[in-house]
């Protein structure tokens, strides 16, 4: 009798074991490449781009209104993102920033996201674009099927990178693994080249055009242009060459509402096939009773701009680029919710180490914003702080706080210094004066109100200056930012001297497809 009921304790232990496995969460991290979050319905009801599955998401979740990728100091922004994702750490205290030898811990990879989950007995999967990012991070991930698909077909295009994810939870269910599972789920697309399949360019009255020397044709299907289109930025961005701005397949250096409309077609109909794929998965996570114990997220890396302001690229600190979007659908997560959350990309780890009851690492840098998913904040902090330098030196810096945000450009070796103060309550396209041009009305057909405009040159919101470059100020000196701008004090700072990351030549012939440069995959 006294064996019988060892032995019943014993498989009651077992079971509770098992038991207490199985309610561990999954964590589902969905991340496309180069998505404004202006282009979802669920922040922007006049978008014209559909996704069902991730405006399901979105009405079963939370969405973040404020959420942020930190900078770059290079043209490639995904790299350093990726490397803040993966790390939690800030920007200039990232492995491959100028700061490295003085801000960054040695063998940080081991403090990444996928080992860390390892280390705490979740099995790991990753697929995601290959290169402009953070590989020391990525090999940590247990299994690993990375490549760029940007193709038009179910084998080049965002459909493999669903195959890939598909095929491993069919693994899993063969081989009744029952550990808790990170799935790291990457896509190539939006990202340019933006080769979309037929049926989808169709929807939405776009070609995948590849000729230079001629304009797309102008489809009755297309895309309006966004109300925050420019024929041309006001002045220059800083970083000339920049490929992003003239050697994108299908734009090049063109600005006229055709190009723009047909690539953002384009880029809709490559975003609509990232929703299709993302519904395959999460439908067999559904067959498979996964589903209710797996945290969602959706985001992307950075925003873009194809025609707003004038710019096509990622190498700005407008809301439309700055900004990404997310999603976040899981246990206790009240559905229908929303909240600024004030977060930045680097704090991914810190919170997906929260909801899973993980410790975050001793190298994270990030805040966990599982108090604002669990309804009980509504944002982790009260500024937020960008900056791009990629380009010619300081580059451009951002600060927001409350409604307010400070745009400042010192580049072109002091030939471009200028200041943008934008109330985002009353101008949240960070409408320019250009915007109220006649000619510009007539194109987009939005007519700003009087006061939408860049204020850092009114006399009436000078405290308001003052304040948000203290500001400023502040937060460059607090995230050990190497540089400073023409109107800040020095404060005895010797600026990084590696000179700007060269961009790849865009090379064409005619009549053939330009090879997608990798220096800003």
């Amino acid at each position: 009798m006294r064996l019988i009921q060892l032995a019943l304790a014993a498989l009651l232990i077992s079971h509770s074991a098992y038991g207490a496995e199985q309610r561990r969460p999954n964590i589902l991290f969905i991340i496309s490449d180069d998505q404004s979050p202006m282009d979802f319905d669920f922040y922007n009801p006049k978008a014209s781009l559909q996704t069902p599955v991730i405006d399901k998401l979105a009405a079963e979740g939370m969405v973040l209104d404020g959420a942020y990728h930190m900078g770059a100091f290079v043209g490639g922004v995904c790299t350093p993102s990726r490397h803040m994702i993966m790390s939690g750490r800030t920007l200039w205290h990232l492995p491959i920033g100028p700061g490295a030898k003085d801000h960054c811990p040695p063998n940080l990879e081991q403090s990444t996201m996928a080992a860390v989950f390892n280390r705490a007995g979740y099995a790991t999967m990753r697929t995601c674009k290959q290169g402009n990012s953070y590989e020391g991070a990525n090999k940590q991930f247990t299994v690993r099927h990375d490549s760029s698909k940007r193709g038009d077909t179910d084998e080049t295009g965002s459909a493999w990178h669903a195959e890939q994810v598909l095929n491993y939870l069919n693994d899993r269910e063969a081989t009744k693994d029952t550990k808790p599972f990170l799935i790291y789920y990457g896509f190539s697309h939006p990202h340019d080249t933006r080769d979309g399949k037929p049926e989808l360019l169709a929807k939405y009255g776009a070609e995948n055009h590849t000729d230079r020397n001629t304009l797309p044709p102008l489809n009755a299907k297309l895309p309006l242009l966004p109300p925050n289109y420019l024929p041309a930025h006001p002045f220059p961005h800083g970083h000339p060459g920049l490929r992003d701005e003239v050697a994108v397949s299908g734009v090049w250096e063109k600005r006229d509402p055709q190009t723009i409309r047909n690539e953002i077609g384009r880029y809709d109909a490559c975003s609509e096939n990232i929703d299709i794929q993302i519904g395959r998965v999460l439908e067999r996570l559904e067959a498979m009773g996964e589903l209710d114990n797996t945290y969602i997220f959706y985001t992307a890396d950075h925003g873009i701009a194809i025609g707003r302001h004038g710019l096509q690229g990622k190498q700005n600190l407008y809301e439309h680029t700055w900004r990404v979007p997310f999603v976040i659908k899981g246990p206790g997560i009240k559905p229908g919710s929303r909240a600024p959350g004030n977060i930045y990309l680097l704090d991914t780890l810190a919170t997906i180490c929260d909801l899973a009851g993980i410790p975050a690492p001793d190298s994270n840098e990030g805040l966990s914003f599982k108090p604002v998913l669990e309804g009980k904040k509504d944002a982790v902090r009260d500024v937020m702080y960008g900056s791009y330098c990629g380009g010619t030196k300081p580059g451009m810096r951002s600060v927001k706080k409350g409604d307010w945000k400070l745009i400042e450009y010192d580049v072109m070796d002091g030939a471009v210094r200028e200041k943008q103060l934008f109330n985002l309550a009353e101008n949240p396209n960070e409408f320019l004066t250009q915007h109220h041009d006649t000619s510009v009305i007539a194109l987009t057909g939005v007519t700003p109100e009087p006061n939408q405009v860049n204020l850092a040159a009114d006399p009436k919101y000078a405290d308001k200056l003052a304040e948000m470059e203290a500001l400023l100020l502040a937060e460059m000196r607090r995230l050990d930012d190497p540089y400073r701008l023409w109107s800040q004090p020095s404060d005895g700072l010797t600026p990084p001297t590696e000179a700007a990351p060269r961009q790849k030549k865009a090379k064409e012939k005619k009549g053939k497809k330009k090879p997608e440069p990798t220096a800003a995959n």
